[in-house]
């Protein structure tokens, strides 16, 4: 378990979610003639001028008006992805330049499957609870990727989460503490000139996100001293609906505890965003006093834990910005077609 020297909290949040939705029976009629069971009901999908750096500055924005700060505030801004735009180039410095943080700031693009977004949470932790720093955001965001007719094309999803870290008598909810578990469990890759991830089937829920979660979470519980039941609500990596309720049930969190962040169903597994995704939905209705337990999962294969104390501050910063309900219901469908244009699945010559 790990805290910081300074007590530390989040200031302000910020979500994004694509209006752009495909259904899973339109790509099950594509690719299983309409058998077979689906997963979820759509997902999300970018628009043709949409990627990781755009929905990264719509959620990061919705995190300033929360925290009432300017870019200008930011001592880092952090962005955790495994769909950044380019090879070579930094996600972080065009964040950074269009939300106004730029010239004096620490940019940076972190890496870890889909718990990209809480490693740099983490780090933020670390900076700003070492006096290092008084702001930071730390982003997850991603784009679909899936191969065409494999089973993560109906889950494979796009979304953004922002948080920015601050000292806790600032924050909207206070971090406790965090807890990290992390081995070495083949389950999931992608290498760097192939275009689609490739699973390790045989390690996908045991012993990779079931394992890793497990660890996580309970190294927390026991370190703080607590039980599932000292929590309002908890938020686990959402790779589709069952995963998430599954593992609740194995640590002893019940589904009403789970369901105020359960967005799979809906939008699908937006990666490095999922976890931060389903938190920033229950700081949309979280009351003072409450509390939260978060647990991120990445391929590879690792998992964050946090636990969270909700302050009196987040009655009146909630208002402040877009509700993650807001982008769940604004929505587009769009047939297979525009979907395999938009996400550059055709090569052309």
């Amino acid at each position: 378990m790990r805290r910081p020297v300074n007590p530390v909290g989040i200031t302000g949040y910020g979500a994004y979610i694509p209006r752009y939705r495909i259904a899973a029976r339109e790509i099950q009629r594509i690719w299983a003639d309409g058998k077979g069971g689906v997963s979820v009901e759509a997902k999300s999908v970018p628009g043709p001028d949409e990627d990781t750096i755009t929905m990264s500055i719509e959620a990061a924005r919705n995190a300033l008006a929360r925290a009432g700060l300017s870019g200008r505030q930011l001592s880092a801004v952090w962005i955790g992805s495994e769909s950044h735009p380019y090879a070579v180039k930094p996600s972080g410095t065009l964040v950074a330049e269009a939300l106004g943080a730029t010239p004096w700031v620490s940019t940076a693009d972190w890496e870890f499957a889909c718990k990209a977004g809480t490693e740099a949470l983490s780090a933020a932790m670390g900076m700003v609870g070492s006096n290092m720093a008084e702001y930071v955001l730390a982003i997850g965001a991603d784009t679909a990727q899936g191969r065409p007719g494999d089973a993560l094309e109906y889950t494979a999803a796009a979304g953004a989460a922002a948080l920015i870290v601050g000292p806790a008598a600032e924050s909207l909810a206070r971090i406790e503490a965090t807890c990290s578990y992390v081995d070495d469990t083949p389950d999931f890759f992608r290498r760097a000139d192939r275009p689609y991830p490739v699973h390790g089937h045989r390690f996908t829920g045991e012993p990779a996100y079931f394992n890793q979660t497990r660890h996580a979470a309970l190294g927390l519980l026991e370190a703080l001293g607590t039980k599932p039941a000292d929590y309002t609500y908890a938020v686990f990596h959402q790779p589709n609906a069952r995963f998430p309720q599954t593992v609740g049930k194995m640590l002893g969190f019940t589904p009403q505890q789970i369901a105020p962040g359960l967005l799979s169903p809906k939008i699908g597994n937006a990666y490095s965003a999922a976890a931060l995704l389903g938190l920033c939905a229950v700081l949309d209705i979280a009351a003072p006093g409450e509390t939260i337990f978060v647990t991120s999962y990445g391929s590879g294969a690792g998992s964050d834990a946090y636990a969270l104390q909700v302050t009196d501050a987040i009655v009146e910063r909630q208002a402040r910005a877009r509700a993650t309900q807001v982008y769940l219901e604004r929505t587009e469908m769009i047939d297979y077609a525009h979907y395999a244009r938009w996400r550059g699945k055709l090569v052309m010559g």
